[in-house]
């Protein structure tokens, strides 16, 4: 079986618009210390899934095919350092829905460990929110929660930036 390192896209991989959606590449900004997840897992043999919640497509502001470009152009940016993930897995559905595939469902991380093969209890997922850690705990990975948060029961470890994230990332098998 496969390992992986689940990371939520926005406000892991690239900066998240504060109470708004990136519709399009131009709003996409990488974070930089997010490529140092992605060469962890490299180094370490896990595979990277991008787990996120888009509910800007259930809302009409934007379609798939714009989600489309935008993971195209995200995927172009990773590549440039010679990074691609595994797998992006993306939940178009609103709030609210009770949705299996929306966070904090886990659903994205369950379907992606039975496409991709995944040893759920070997992997990790990063976010920065509750439903990110949620969702990770619910699937029985070791979790990660990147913010200014305390006592998160679903969080494994937390950590102030993206950057400290690789520093508390360690082998689990």
């Amino acid at each position: 079986m496969n390992k992986a390192l689940f990371l939520d896209r926005d406000g892991i991989i690239n900066e998240r618009i504060i109470g708004g959606y990136i519709t399009k590449p131009a709003e996409f900004k990488l974070i930089p210390e997010s490529l140092s997840l992605f060469a962890w897992a490299k180094e370490h043999g896990y595979m990277t899934v991008i787990v996120t919640n888009q509910q800007g497509i259930g809302k009409g502001l934007m379609t798939e095919q714009d989600l489309a470009d935008v993971h195209a152009y995200m995927c172009s940016l990773l590549a440039e350092h010679g990074f691609a993930p595994d797998a992006i897995e993306f939940c178009p559905d609103l709030d609210g829905t009770n949705s299996p595939r929306r966070k904090p469902a886990p659903g994205m991380l369950l379907d992606a460990a039975q496409q991709l093969d995944i040893d759920l209890s070997s992997s990790w997922m990063i976010g920065d929110s509750i439903t990110d850690a949620q969702a990770g705990k619910k699937a029985g990975t070791t979790t990660i929660l990147v913010g200014t948060y305390s006592n998160i029961p679903e969080a494994d470890f937390i950590c102030a930036d993206v950057g400290e994230c690789a520093e508390i990332l360690i082998p689990l098998g």
